[in-house]
């Protein structure tokens, strides 16, 4: 063998050699690879079925938020209801204002005060009848 064929073996052999590493180091590299692969199909699925959990959740809260609509109107609409009512009730007692609002105001105060009187009366007798029913029932016991 001549010393230029020597040459071209050390040469083959020395890419044999690389080639064979090489190949061992890819082939270490993929195990792993395979394993991660193998993870994140399991990963997809798993997020595949929370989306569908998600999806469902989420239709359902929309019917449910669909059931109370009529519900937020019909709040919405009583708001406006009463701003008219305080809007009509402000017109009302400036109109009364207007055309002599001071015995109106003289009216309303001899009316509540009366309202008041009698509730003090009335009060003032369901006293008085409970303390009589109370002294009745003592004085009942100690005979006994």
């Amino acid at each position: 063998m001549t010393l230029g064929g020597l040459a071209w073996l050390i040469v083959a052999i020395a890419i044999l050699l690389l080639l064979g590493s090489i190949s061992f180091l890819v082939f270490r590299i993929t195990r792993p690879l395979k394993n991660v692969l193998v993870d994140a199909d399991i990963i997809a699925r798993e997020a595949d079925e929370l989306m569908v959990n998600a999806n469902s959740l989420l239709d359902d809260v929309n019917n449910k938020v669909g059931k109370l609509d009529p519900a937020v109107q019909a709040v919405a609409d009583l708001g406006v209801s009463v701003s008219d009512l305080n809007a009509a009730t402000k017109n009302l007692t400036q109109k009364a204002n207007a055309k002599g609002g001071a015995k109106g105001a003289k009216a309303g105060a001899k009316a509540f005060s009366t309202v008041n009187n009698f509730r003090k009366n009335r009060k003032d007798k369901k006293a008085a009848s409970t303390t009589t029913t109370a002294q009745s029932q003592t004085t009942n016991n100690t005979e006994v």
